[in-house]
């Protein structure tokens, strides 16, 4: 996925303003804790345990979204990159300019920090069915005070009544940065002097072994006259091209890399030729932002099994020392089948993943296999809806959205999900 800047066609305005504001908040979303605009449910609350797993670390993440190309005539520009298009959504995926520095803190002490050149994608989905009843009014059925449905999206303001609540678009579902493979300063400052040194040994090890060789001998006499020095202005220029050599062998490797990724770029066709038999509205669009969703709730959360999205066993513990997944861009369709009124779906994706383990942090790039499971039994109705919250033991509203069990008496709260759950994630 890429656009040449100068052919892309800008986004139209009133996407590219809520991109805009959900960039500049993410950092502080990421980092503080703080509440990001025009995400949906399922982004705003994974940015909220993301947060959380932060916290208990017990260290500090400074979490910069910057503009790349400041003087540039793309700056702080978002350009139409795809759009999707189904029954009930619509979906445009926007890219802009955008990089990412990070810095992992823990009492003043830097334990990792890096500026990544990436570029942003962020995907704004909106109903071409159904209605957007933001200002209707609602009178909350336990205190009775009126509020619009909007304002009841965190629960009643006077009451806490907790609403089960189809999201209120157009609404941000997606969001990733992708690697550009761009030669940075650090890299050359690093392997450029690396590379130098490997040559000026290499060198006086070949002046020492040839120095007695007819062909080599006078050369090796001549150089030698100048000393070390003559060595290591030697080593500099050859440690150069060494550098620029070893970066290339490294694009061509990530490029292979890439290759395989995109090798799975027909599973939105194989997805939805399957997917559409059974339900011929739905697209591949929603069920990759879903399943990214559902693969970083998990991924997150304190305990996993309190998810009503998760139905699986217990994740390995190394996934607990995860503190930023970023999907690197790509899912690929592994596996499909359909009996007894569930879709069962097993994916593979690739991801970045900035984890912490006692004080040490890690840059890797896994790739993750997840199986997906949803009822087809219930038909997709995109008509908004929203339903009071409230535990038939207790009598206690809560948000089952966020957690399963009811918070004053720890029984099972069992909503009827007709969406995406996820049964099964491991490392490939």
């Amino acid at each position: 996925m890429g656009k040449n800047y100068f052919q892309a066609i800008p986004l139209k305005p009133s996407y590219e303003k809520k991109l805009l504001r959900f960039t500049s908040s993410l950092g502080k979303a990421i980092g503080k804790g703080e509440t990001i605009p025009f995400a949906d449910n399922d982004l705003t609350y994974t940015l909220n345990l993301q947060h959380e797993r932060i916290e208990s670390k017990n260290i500090e993440l400074d979490y910069e979204v910057y503009e790349r190309a400041k003087n540039s005539s793309v700056n702080n520009t978002f350009f139409d990159a795809e759009n999707w298009k189904d029954k009930h959504y619509a979906s445009k995926v926007g890219f802009g300019v955008l990089g990412v520095k990070r810095r992992v803190r823990q009492n003043e002490k830097i334990l990792y920090k890096d500026t990544l050149r990436y570029v942003f994608y962020g995907t704004v989905t909106d109903i071409v069915s159904g209605s957007h009843p933001d200002n209707e009014i609602h009178i909350c059925p336990n205190c009775g005070a009126d509020q619009t449905i909007a304002d009841l999206q965190n629960g009643c303001p006077y009451c806490g009544t907790q609403y089960k609540m189809d999201d209120l678009f157009p609404k941000i579902t997606s969001f990733y940065f992708f690697d550009q493979l761009q030669m940075t300063k650090k890299q050359v400052f690093i392997g450029w002097p690396i590379c130098s040194v490997i040559c000026a040994i290499g060198l006086a090890i070949f002046a020492s072994l040839f120095k007695n060789d007819p062909i080599f001998a006078n050369t090796i006499k001549e150089i030698s006259r100048y000393g070390p020095i003559f060595f290591c202005i030697l080593g500099a220029m050859y440690g150069f091209f060494l550098f620029l050599f070893m970066h290339l062998l490294f694009k061509i490797a990530r490029a292979i890399v890439d290759l395989q990724r995109m090798g799975t770029a027909a599973s939105r066709e194989r997805f939805e030729a399957r997917m559409k038999k059974i339900t011929p509205e739905f697209s591949f669009e929603y069920f990759k932002n879903k399943a990214i969703s559902l693969i970083k709730k998990a991924v997150y959360s304190k305990d996993e099994s309190e998810l009503l999205s998760y139905q699986g066993e217990k994740l390995p513990e190394e996934f607990k020392d995860i503190i930023d997944l970023n999907y690197a861009g790509i899912l690929g369709l592994k596996g499909f089948r359909e009996e007894d009124g569930f879709v069962t779906v097993e994916i593979k994706s690739y991801f970045d993943v900035l984890s912490v383990k006692d004080n040490k942090v890690s840059y890797t790039h896994p790739v993750y296999s997840a199986t997906f499971k949803r009822r087809t039994d219930i038909p997709v109705d995109l008509n908004f809806s929203m339903t009071r919250i409230q535990c038939p033991t207790c009598g206690t509203s809560f948000n089952a959205m966020k957690n399963k069990f009811c918070p004053s008496c720890n029984n099972e709260y069992e909503l009827l999900s007709d969406d995406w759950v996820l049964i099964e994630l491991k490392k490939v």
